[in-house]
């Protein structure tokens, strides 16, 4: 039986935090075709960095609207 759409995500959606984060890096990088891996990889890398900062209360998120206020404010100066 050939396996679906729907039920692989069924099944992707079991998987830990860190292997659903893995699955959407592959699966987004088989859209965006030729890449340049080094490049890539410190994305992740940056994207890892910022999620673990959150998580950890290190860094902490601002709402949209509140952080374009924020800039435009800044911009003014």
């Amino acid at each position: 039986m050939a396996l679906t759409a729907e039920m692989v995500a069924e099944e992707a959606l079991g998987l830990p935090l860190s292997g659903r984060a893995l699955l959407v890096e592959k699966l987004l990088a088989s859209l965006a075709g030729e890449t340049n891996q080094s490049v890539e990889r410190a994305h992740f890398e940056e994207i890892r960095e910022r999620r673990a900062a959150v998580t950890s209360g290190k860094s902490n998120l601002v709402d949209g609207t509140e952080g374009l206020r924020k800039v435009r404010a800044a911009l003014r100066k």
